[in-house]
């Protein structure tokens, strides 16, 4: 990697939280894969202004992945790039990962990581802490997490290279995600009775609450683990309405 600097392998990864930027159909997020790699391929490719513009073109092809877990593929593909690997080993190495890559992390973070978190700031407001504390302590815990998921992968996908796919056997992500997903169980029982536990019960709090109550519980008698990109979405939603509840007079 004598090729990169520390000043190059740093503007990647700050570029690479922008990968989503020029989301479109025809090439999901391989638009902002090579706006991520720019940096890098300049420095490789130096005055080579012909191999540079054949690396972008490629690295502009349809790439599809978990937003966090997609920079494995781009340290990978930039450690791929400085080893002056030929196009087609590149090519056919983006293609092999992008699928585990989407469904890791779809498991990890939507499915685990994104509920527990949320599910953690629901019970906390429950309790009584100020909308603020609570979006304070989400925002930390749930950044922490994305972060450090984002670091390690562009770590160990520069370090690696196509070699990448055994760290990700070892690192056991899917084992983690259902770890997690079991946390978020325990802590959909310590928000039911933290609910419950009011004077009048559920029916204290209004009647939008027992009314989500209900739907929660008949989407998840028919639709159980089919359904938790809707529930994520419906747990966030809920965890807004309550911050704005709870900081607005």
């Amino acid at each position: 990697m004598s090729a990169l600097s520390r000043r190059a392998i740093t503007s990647i990864f700050l570029r690479s939280f922008l990968i989503q930027g020029s989301w479109n159909y025809h090439t999901m997020i391989g638009t902002g894969f090579a706006f991520a790699m720019l940096p890098g391929l300049k420095r490789i490719f130096d005055d080579d202004q012909e191999s540079m513009d054949a690396s972008v073109r490629r690295h502009l092809d349809h790439f599809n992945a978990h937003p966090y877990l997609a920079n494995v593929a781009l340290g990978a593909a930039l450690r791929l790039e400085a080893d002056s690997t030929d196009a087609q080993t590149v090519r056919r190495f983006k293609t092999a990962v992008r699928g585990p890559l989407g469904g890791l992390g779809d498991s990890l973070v939507w499915a685990a990581w994104l509920p527990a978190v949320s599910l953690t700031a629901l019970a906390l407001w429950w309790l009584g802490l100020p909308g603020w504390v609570v979006v304070g302590v989400f925002l930390a815990v749930y950044n922490a997490g994305h972060l450090t998921l984002r670091i390690w992968g562009f770590r160990a996908g520069l370090r690696d290279g196509r070699d990448v796919a055994r760290t990700l056997g070892e690192a056991r992500l899917a084992q983690l995600g259902a770890r997690i997903q079991s946390i978020a169980a325990l802590l959909v029982g310590v928000l039911a009775g933290v609910v419950l536990a009011g004077r009048g019960g559920l029916s204290e709090a209004g009647l939008p609450w027992l009314v989500l109550a209900i739907v929660c519980f008949v989407v998840g008698l028919f639709g159980g683990h089919r359904v938790w990109r809707p529930t994520a979405i419906a747990i966030v939603g809920a965890i807004a309405l309550i911050s704005a509840w709870g900081v607005l007079p």
